[in-house]
């Protein structure tokens, strides 16, 4: 599938494009990184989500990058952003450029905050594996349940490209929190329908833990993850010409 530019016209669809290429998420990331790193980021964690006070620079980078979302307060000069679970864990394990603490405890170490999160939601390895899977080949992730999947893929920012991919984490290990998925074929029409209908492609991610535990992130580089799309096959678009089949 080519990427959809977003724009009323040609010019302004390449105009999004050349945006995009003069400023890849790579490189929107890699500021990202450097800012919070410098700044000393810290979150606080929060039920099912990590709030984050950041600056104007900070601001600007986090909705560059696609990371959380701001959260309306009462407080002058300052900003929160909330970030989901997985989001937050991508900036504290995998780029090294955040500190969540967790109510009076204090900074969570990585093998802390992993635990914390799994308490919360034992399937988080799964979804941060596939969440992570995506984010390092540079894809724009973002939650899905507008679409009934559980991301949204992106190429780039949002306002410049339309989604790709509406992705669903699911896994061969036996576990019927997110297996019981797809599992007969009304499930996948209604869903790759719904997908087709907003030209999106169904991507399913199986995450396999291969046997290994999941009490410590360490575990995440022994899982591996399988990519399969699903598409919608018409038969209209499917036959040979001339074919009055």
């Amino acid at each position: 599938m080519l990427p959809r530019w977003k724009g009323k016209d040609k010019k302004a669809k390449k105009d999004a494009e050349a945006e995009a290429l003069r400023e890849p998420m790579s490189k929107i990331i890699s500021q990202l990184q450097s800012s919070l790193i410098q700044s000393e980021a810290c979150g606080f964690l929060s039920d099912n989500n990590v709030q984050l006070a950041v600056g104007a620079e900070q601001i600007d980078l986090l909705d560059k990058a696609c990371f959380g979302q701001p959260v309306r307060t009462v407080e002058k000069d300052v900003v929160w952003f909330q970030l989901s679970l997985e989001e937050a864990f991508y900036l504290c394990y995998h780029l090294k450029c955040l500190k969540i603490k967790d109510g009076g405890s204090g900074i969570q170490s990585d093998e802390e905050l992993w635990t914390k999160i799994k308490s919360k939601n034992k399937t988080f390895p799964y979804f941060y594996k596939a969440y992570s899977h995506l984010r390092m080949k540079n894809w724009v992730v973002r939650p899905g349940a507008l679409y009934g999947v559980d991301f949204v893929v992106y190429r780039h920012h949002p306002a410049r490209v339309h989604s790709e991919y509406g992705a669903l984490v699911l896994s061969h290990d036996d576990d019927k929190d997110l297996n019981g998925r797809l599992n007969v074929w009304s499930d996948v029409h209604c869903t790759t329908r719904l997908l087709g209908g907003v030209a999106k492609i169904l991507l399913v991610l199986y995450i396999n833990r291969n046997g290994n535990k999941d009490d410590s992130p360490l575990c995440l580089a022994n899982y591996t993850v399988q990519e399969r799309t699903i598409t919608r096959w018409i038969p209209e678009q499917s036959r040979e010409k001339g074919s009055s089949c």
